[in-house]
């Protein structure tokens, strides 16, 4: 079945060519739950670029995980069997050490710190590392949400954390940031993660409101911690040689459609953070925060290690901090 995708999603690539119009198609990798912030941002891209190529693009938006996991449909889009990707920007530390700066706790102070990193030489290099290095190029990014805490069991406290059995996605930085905070991580696909509360094959998970929300994490641990360890960013993202076949006037098209669609993420980010916390507790969840302070330390305490250890380059997560308020 997998291969079968693959396959279909591959065939989507083909050019056919009517007089002297050449005419494109493409595949949106998705990788997210149906109705979450990643779902609804990239359904947007797709229909911008399809009203505004005139019949020349024309992007499928494959939805859900039918082409895999995160990681594999980001080797699809490296590989040309995919043309466009969209989800947590934080996943490309596999690929480009310095992004693990994205997924380490109490990086980020605010949307707007994040922006002026995304603004910076720094962060220029990273993603022109990506295009020079694994053949993909990301159109645009932008702050959304931050990540909390969903326990099949009350955590009132930093000691609670302690080695609770905890859900993280398969980027190296998350798990030793929840090891760091005493947590056992656990890796399992993003649309494993219920069954998984639900069973006890992990007892927490952490992800962004929205996407934790459409995924009902809180249905099945329904004890919500305000931890907001992580401030997400979300990317749209594509292959560079698709990117090159494209004239000039698509190449603007895509990314023009995904500035807006990135920044449409933000804007509603923002708007429906309370709405969803909201939501989860009149559903049942038992929403709460904790003293952060003791988690705080424990974060900071251990980027001389991660630095030390290769995790990103050395001075990285300073030069993050200079450009705080």
């Amino acid at each position: 079945m997998f291969a079968k995708a693959i396959f279909a999603a591959a065939a989507l690539v083909a050019v056919s060519v009517s007089g002297a119009t050449a005419q494109q198609a493409a595949t949106f990798g998705g990788s997210d739950a149906l109705g979450s912030l990643y779902d609804r941002q990239n359904r947007m891209f797709t229909e911008l670029v399809n009203e505004r190529s005139g019949g020349a693009l024309t992007v499928n938006f494959i939805e859900g995980e039918q082409l895999g996991s995160d990681v594999q449909v980001i080797e699809q889009t490296m590989a040309g069997a995919v043309q466009f990707y969209g989800d947590d920007l934080s996943w490309y530390a596999n690929w480009v050490k310095d992004y693990a700066i994205l997924g380490w706790g109490f990086t980020f102070h605010s949307p707007d710190h994040m922006q002026r990193f995304f603004d910076s030489d720094a962060y220029k290099a990273m993603s022109d590392r990506l295009i020079k290095d694994q053949g993909v190029r990301i159109l645009a990014q932008a702050p959304i949400q931050s990540r909390m805490t969903f326990s099949n069991k009350a955590i009132s406290s930093a000691a609670d954390f302690d080695g609770l059995k905890m859900r993280v996605p398969e980027i190296k930085t998350y798990l030793e940031l929840w090891e760091t905070l005493g947590a056992r991580p656990t890796r399992l696909a993003w649309g494993e993660v219920f069954l998984g509360l639900k069973t006890g094959v992990v007892e927490a998970a952490e992800g962004p409101v929205s996407a934790a929300y459409a995924a009902k994490f809180h249905e099945a641990a329904p004890f919500v911690v305000r931890t907001d360890h992580i401030l997400t960013a979300t990317h749209i993202l594509v292959g560079e040689a698709f990117y090159q076949s494209l004239s000039p006037e698509l190449q603007q098209v895509v990314t023009d459609a995904a500035k807006q669609a990135t920044q449409w993420a933000r804007e509603q980010a923002q708007k429906e953070t309370e709405d969803m916390i909201s939501k989860m507790a009149a559903e049942g969840a038992q929403v709460s925060e904790i003293e952060l302070g003791p988690v705080r330390e424990k974060a900071v305490a251990a980027v001389t290690r991660m630095e030390d250890t290769g995790a990103w380059s050395k001075g990285l997560w300073q030069s993050v901090q200079d450009l705080a308020d």
